[in-house]
């Protein structure tokens, strides 16, 4: 080890040295979220000359190899020479850090990109990026290869348009994967459409044979946001509420509408970015409404049928709601802006919120009395499953152990190492305990009908017998209360038959998940094993094959002469032995698991609602729209 340290030991990293040593500090991470995050900080700036009331449309496309292009209608990046650093506006843009128009409030009254660090942080990270500026005429063009520019920026044609295009490639010797997901930059763009009433947003996956485009354009805002979310819901209202408003300088776009359900689906944003993690207008949103309900509350005829005031919990069952901010100066928590931090906006969402549902609920009477039953009902429910959650602790201080009996449990403490497999029957549960790696593998069998969580209230799913040895089992309790710190298993694995009956207990379980431990799914840990359908044997050699096409190549490669194949057709689980289950399904050397992942949370709310929900005409439609896709369907 050295024993001297002095100033040569100091190293100062220059340009976007910083970026490539340290990406995590610019874009939070290296894994698919910061990937994904490129392509939003392009957009953004486009979404930015948007705001600034320049720019109309955004195309968006993934090409083969998974490169990007942005391309958009506004004004395009400055390409004059900067007064400073003495070369172009745009190399400056795209090679140094905290550079931008984001700081000159006269250039943009807000923005998202508000650090500067963007697009020069997108340059830093690629391969290679490219950027064309159409601009008074002609076409300026600059290429740079991992954030440092071939040449000068040289005009390379003339032009009608106007606009930048910025095309790049990740950098895979930095990013742990750099296939973007279509899904993921679906909701990100479908999002900034809804928020952004009136611009238009293409994004075209070019990668396979046959392309596909989806087209984002909303005029009604955040009303169409709210509708297009419960559209297969049963709305309490007409149509939502909506409020539009504009104090010291903040500027407040909310709408929310009540529907029947128990899910409670709320979204907020700052300055066009999605705050996941909430903050201070999502607090003041809160707070309001809690306050205006309790307020009407006691002048209404509910007044004597709860004993206490109604709880946030209570007046958010089955909202829907889309928070939108815009603010000058805001402040975030870290690069990756998740949550608001002015403590100003909290009090001024809160007393506009106050003010115009005050106004609404006078004028509109009817609508305050269905939503002040079933907040009621809620605040009886909740008072239920409070008592069912201190029964079964009571229950489980008693039994000295909280765990189901029928739960074989594994031996290695660490939950990381741990995981569970909840199996459809007491048959092929028995083969699975008999099968398992007893050290690392607990098996819980289920039996019978699960309760189908989308069309219950928390009080029915905590108390249900079929649904709380799995809460018991995973230990990390569920609803408001779930925290997947407490997790007893990292691996959380469906194992159900490959028929009809099978695919039903697989949904009901992911919906349970999706509504009472959302955290659960969003942070990888459902997974669904993969059984084969097929056991293809002749002499001592078997195989296994996954669907009908695995079955045919397998069969093509044994050598069999005039003698046949022997094929077996799995109908379950329980066919098969615990040593072919190992083998198959239970063997991390040899099984076929699918890792469930959260990728647009809107459209997953509307898949559960459709196929879960009380409207049948959306989940007939659903059927007939997705049957032609499903392969391996027993009937």
């Amino acid at each position: 080890m050295q024993d001297n340290y002095s100033a040569q030991d100091i190293q100062i990293l220059k340009g976007l040295d910083a970026v490539r040593k340290r990406p995590g500090m610019y874009i939070g991470t290296t894994g698919p979220d910061g990937l994904h995050h490129l392509v939003y900080e392009i957009v953004d700036n486009s979404i930015d000359e948007a705001l600034a009331g320049h720019c109309s449309q955004i195309d968006v496309s993934i090409e083969k190899g998974n490169k990007i292009i942005v391309k958009d209608d506004g004004r395009g990046i400055p390409v004059d020479i900067h007064p400073v650093e003495k070369i172009s506006a745009l190399e400056v843009v795209l090679t140094k850090l905290h550079a931008g128009g984001k700081f000159d409030k006269n250039s943009y009254k807000v923005s998202g990109g508000l650090h500067g660090v963007g697009v020069s942080v997108v340059n830093a990270l690629s391969t290679w990026c490219e950027v064309r500026v159409y601009k008074g005429g002609k076409i300026y063009y600059q290429k740079y290869n991992r954030g440092t520019p071939e040449e000068a920026v040289k005009i390379i044609g003339d032009t009608d348009e106007r606009g930048s295009v910025v095309t790049f490639l990740p950098d895979d010797t930095i990013f742990e994967t750099t296939n973007f997901s279509f899904d993921v930059l679906s909701q990100r763009l479908r999002e900034l459409a809804f928020l952004n009433k009136g611009i238009k947003i293409f994004l075209t996956d070019n990668r396979i044979p046959v392309p596909k485009t989806k087209e984002f354009q909303f005029e009604g805002g955040l009303k169409s946001f709210i509708e297009y979310l419960n559209k297969n819901k049963n709305s309490i209202q007409k149509e939502p509420i909506y409020l539009e408003s504009m104090k010291d300088m903040v500027g407040v776009e909310i709408a929310f509408e009540f529907n029947d359900g128990y899910t409670e689906n709320i979204f907020s944003f700052v300055n066009n970015i999605n705050t996941r993690d909430g903050g201070t207008h999502l607090a003041g949103f809160k707070a309001a409404l809690t306050r205006t309900f309790n307020d009407f509350l006691k002048k209404s005829k509910f007044a004597k049928k709860v004993d206490e005031n109604l709880t946030g919990d209570d007046v958010r069952e089955g909202i829907t709601a889309v928070i939108s901010v815009k603010v000058p100066e805001p402040q975030f928590e870290g690069q990756t802006k998740s949550k608001l931090g002015n403590s100003d906006v909290k009090g001024i969402v809160e007393s506009l919120v106050n003010e115009h549902l005050t106004d609404y609920f006078e004028l509109n009477p009817e609508v305050v009395e269905k939503i002040l039953e079933k907040t009621v009902m809620a605040a009886k429910a909740r008072t239920a499953a409070r008592r069912a959650r201190e029964l079964t602790r009571r229950k489980s201080f008693l039994e000295s152990s909280s765990l189901p009996g029928k739960l074989a449990d594994c031996s290695e403490k660490d939950p990381s190492k741990c995981e569970i497999y909840i199996v459809e029957g007491d048959s092929a549960g028995g083969s699975a305990k008999q099968g398992r790696d007893r050290k690392f593998q607990a098996i819980l069998p289920l039996w019978g009908k699960m309760l189908n969580v989308e069309r219950a209230r928390v009080d029915k799913v905590l108390s249900n017998e079929k649904l709380s040895p799995i809460i018991s089992a995973l230990g990390a309790s569920a609803g408001k209360e779930f925290n997947v710190e407490k997790l007893r298993y990292h691996k959380v694995i469906i194992m159900a038959d490959a028929d009809v009956d099978g695919s039903h207990i697989r949904t009901l379980l992911l919906t349970f998940f999706f509504r009472y431990m959302t955290e659960l799914v969003e942070k990888g840990h459902v997974y669904i094993a993969m059984p084969p359908l097929y056991k293809v044997y002749h002499g001592k050699r078997i195989e296994y094959a996954f669907d009908d096409e695995e079955r045919d190549k397998i069969i093509s490669t044994f050598d069999i002469g005039d003698s046949k194949v022997s094929i077996q057709r799995y109908k379950g689980l329980g066919e098969m032995n615990p040593e072919q289950l190992w083998e198959t399904t239970m063997n991390p050397d040899s099984r076929n698991i699918m890792q469930v992942k959260l990728e647009d949370a809107v459209e997953a709310d509307d898949i559960f609602t459709t196929l879960m929900g009380e409207l049948v005409e959306p989940r007939r439609k659903f059927i007939e729209d997705n049957a032609l896709l499903v392969s391996n369907l027993d009937v």
